[in-house]
């Protein structure tokens, strides 16, 4: 019996593998170890192979194609409901071989290296950041506790930091004033690596054609092109803008039913990293609007006046996101329409 379809449950040793025939007859289910997996499937004929997106799928994807199968990624959360009674690799490994022969299944691009090592760019700088956001509150919570207040925001911990190298006295004990010495080179020393990793950003997205036609698009800077060209590629697996709106979770929940349409807040399911930038990018566009409406598209301004800012940024957000994905698939730079 020859196998057509295969379902991959991916880990970090043991790999479980699925396989059926034509008329979906069970050839084997059975665990390999890591290095058994090339010399496993180099010994079967091409066959579709569905993988569950997640850690390592790229990379294991990207190897398997190489061996001429047809390699497909699945969202986990489109997996789930083949999944039968039970929880085990085998019974996800049948669960993948299923969902991957659905014809209205929908599938996650294979990154290429190049976007990998972007993204984790991206990653590491976010983890950088979240960690000064933890000094910066706990150097201004140290510093509470004895009247002395920074104001908030980074810069101005990162100014108190640096006046701390100067030799400025604070009036503290000494016990204090030695951990007050020790965050303020913790946070200037994540300031600096948080400034490295844009730097190493700014200077890979001129090299992209993708990216310099996002930037066109206002409220999109270069990390935000690089973070969604890196994380889409050309946009073309999403049918329409709203597919990619809604893959940002900007899009409002639907809970209609019996003929009446509900609509609710956003999902903010799909990649929060992606949303929370084109959300700050928006917001930084609206103080721009408020002060020169005539230089924006009407759209925003009207937006602005029916809307609180928090609500617009989201809803510009929104909108942003149809024009990206046309902007990449028609392979044209934006332009600004004014009143």
């Amino acid at each position: 019996m020859q196998v057509t379809t295969i379902g991959l449950d991916l880990a970090k040793n043991v790999f479980q593998v699925h396989g059926v025939t034509e008329v979906g007859e069970i050839v084997f289910n059975r665990s390999l170890r890591r290095a058994q997996m090339h010399r496993f499937f180099e010994s079967l004929p091409p066959c579709l192979v569905g993988i569950e997106a997640c850690g390592t799928s790229h990379y294991w994807a990207r190897e398997i194609a190489t061996l001429g199968h047809e390699v497909r990624l699945i969202p986990p959360a489109y997996v789930k409901p083949y999944v039968k009674r039970g929880k085990s690799d085998a019974i996800d490994a049948a669960a993948i071989c299923e969902a991957v022969t659905r014809p209205s299944m929908r599938f996650v691009a294979i990154k290429t290296p190049d976007q990998q090592a972007v993204l984790a760019l991206h990653r590491v700088r976010d983890l950088i950041v979240r960690q000064r956001t933890q000094i910066v509150n706990m150097l201004r919570g140290v510093l509470a506790e004895f009247g002395i207040v920074v104001r908030q925001g980074a810069g101005h911990a990162i100014a108190f930091a640096k006046h701390c190298f100067e030799g400025v006295e604070q009036d503290l004990p000494d016990p204090a004033r030695d951990i007050v010495t020790n965050l303020s080179h913790q946070l200037v020393a994540l300031h600096r690596r948080v400034l490295w990793y844009g730097r190493q950003l700014n200077r890979a997205a001129p090299l992209d054609a993708r990216v310099a036609r996002l930037r066109t698009i206002p409220g999109v800077g270069p990390i935000t092109a690089s973070a969604i060209v890196a994380s889409i590629g050309d946009g073309r697996q999403f049918s329409n803008g709203r597919s990619l709106a809604a893959w940002l979770g900007l899009t409002p929940l639907n809970r209609s039913s019996g003929g009446k349409e509900r609509l609710g807040r956003i999902s903010k399911m799909g990649d929060r990293y992606i949303r929370r930038l084109l959300v700050l990018g928006m917001t930084s566009r609206i103080k721009q609007i408020r002060h020169r409406p005539d230089q924006f598209d009407p759209w925003f301004s009207e937006i602005l006046e029916r809307k609180p800012a928090k609500l617009a940024a989201v809803a510009m957000a929104n909108k942003t996101a149809r024009i990206i994905r046309a902007v990449l698939t028609r392979e044209q730079d934006y332009k600004v329409r004014t009143a």
